[in-house]
């Protein structure tokens, strides 16, 4: 398979992976997130794992899914899947960054590639129904072999499994590309030892990563040895990372008994006892738990003795100091986030926040600026897009505001949703209540032929 013909395979399943109610942009967490997955791509370009061809071709995006399931997985076309389950049992960020390692090398590797091939049969709509067969299957037994059998690929899903000689040469390249980024390599070996204790346990379905991703004894001891790490100390959490996994705690569907656990064990008497970083997770949880609750009075309560706790960490700060304003916009206090917030963000969390908070004060125009100059850099941030869209509203500029909504759908891969907004569009110049905007109505047609254009190779494909 082609990389272009798997790029497309790859953005065929991704479309339908944006539309799972499952699929979460949080802001805090894709930011976090992609700090490893950017860092981990330099270091594979630098190794030459990730060849130029590859770099320009694929997608090299991660998308995260709100599951409490242990998973992640690499999908055609360097598109990748992360449920926060997995991020959630993560004690440090190299845990973390080391399965980001190990997905990025069966991408590089082209290990999806050489399975799909095996199904040279399949039309591309099958293969993809196929893959998100596996993956739904991962998530809920009977719904998953449902898509699969509607797919005709029962039969051929097992195979959609890694073998282990490629699960080996994922281990030994991820692992070359973690040290090369600079994590600590110990971090391979410590979740190597969670995920086995779950093999051992004999994986009930919480452990979905590994039924694609085999996993053995040889693996875990060949990895220890290749490091020689078995009488190193674990590596230490840092107040960024417990707070990051204790977000992805919360947001992962717990329901409301698992959302008051959380808030429990903030006020818990031996949380004191706990490392730092620990304890931070759990203020972090319990305080954004709280909010979810509707508890004010407790999440104030809560996000005091996070303050304090993380007062002489910078990175913890900003993520308190964003929760903070979060909590604020949860009680409809717009002008108190803002007060939280930096005047000019430039990062992502802070500038959707802050046009979140200038919603509620009736100020959402004053936020085009930003998000103009945002959504120039970085098109394929549909959240953004809608944001804008929210704002050009709020200034008086229909037109504006539809084009922003339909660039949003064509962040999100449907092409078929974005052409409806264009239309709308186009009938507004028609009927002339688009306000004279004849450089966005340029714009707008020059963006529909484009997206006609994807929508006809989208319908050759199948």
């Amino acid at each position: 398979m082609s990389s272009g013909a798997e790029r497309k395979l790859g953005e065929s399943i991704a479309r339908e992976l944006y539309r799972d109610p499952d699929y979460i942009d949080d802001p805090v967490l894709v930011e976090y997130v992609q700090g490893l997955w950017q860092t981990l791509l330099a270091a594979g370009r630098a190794r030459g794992d990730v060849t130029p061809e590859l770099g320009e071709r694929f997608a090299w995006t991660v998308l995260l899914g709100k599951d409490r399931t242990i998973n992640a997985f690499a999908l055609p076309g360097g598109w990748l899947g992360l449920h926060l389950g997995l991020v959630a049992i993560t004690a440090n960020r190299d845990e973390l960054a080391s399965v980001l390692a190990h997905e990025l090398s069966h991408v590089t590797q082209r290990h999806i590639s050489r399975l799909v091939t095996q199904q040279n049969r399949a039309s591309p709509l099958v293969m993809a129904a196929m893959i998100l067969g596996a993956l739904a299957a991962s998530k809920n037994a009977q719904a998953g072999q449902a898509v699969i059998a509607g797919s005709q690929a029962l039969a051929q899903q097992s195979q959609l499994n890694f073998s282990r000689d490629m699960e080996r040469e994922a281990d030994r390249i991820g692992l070359g590309i973690l040290t090369q980024a600079g994590f600590e390599p110990q971090g391979f070996v410590t979740m190597f030892e969670k995920l086995q204790q779950a093999a051992r346990l004999n994986d009930t379905g919480t452990f979905p990563y590994l039924r694609t991703h085999p996993m053995n004894t040889e693996r875990a001891a060949e990895m220890q040895s290749r490091q020689q790490l078995a009488g190193r100390a674990p590596v230490a959490p840092t107040f960024e990372h417990a707070m990051a996994a204790g977000r992805a705690r919360v947001l992962s569907n717990p329901g409301v008994d698992g959302l008051r656990a959380l808030m429990a064990e903030g006020d818990s008497p031996g949380l004191a006892a706990q490392p730092r970083p620990r304890q931070a997770g759990a203020l972090y949880a319990a305080a954004l738990a709280a909010s979810k609750l509707r508890d004010a009075p407790a999440a104030s309560r809560l996000l005091t003795r996070l303050h304090a706790l993380v007062a002489q960490d910078a990175p913890a700060q900003r993520l308190a100091r964003l929760l903070e304003a979060e909590v604020a916009v949860a009680q409809r206090d717009g002008a108190r986030a803002l007060s939280l917030l930096d005047a000019e963000p430039s990062r992502r969390p802070e500038l959707l926040l802050a046009a979140q908070a200038r919603q509620l004060t009736g100020k959402a125009a004053d936020s085009v600026d930003r998000l103009q100059t945002w959504v120039s850099t970085q098109p394929r941030d549909a959240a953004a897009w809608q944001a804008l869209a929210a704002a050009y509203a709020a200034r008086g500029q229909p037109l504006r505001a539809v084009r922003a909504e339909a660039e949003a759908q064509v962040a999100h891969l449907d092409y078929q949703a974005a052409l409806d907004r264009f239309k709308a569009a186009q009938d507004m110049v028609r009927k002339g209540t688009a306000g004279g905007d004849h450089i966005e109505a340029s714009i707008i047609d020059t963006r529909t032929r484009q997206v006609e254009l994807l929508l006809r190779e989208q319908a050759v494909e199948r």
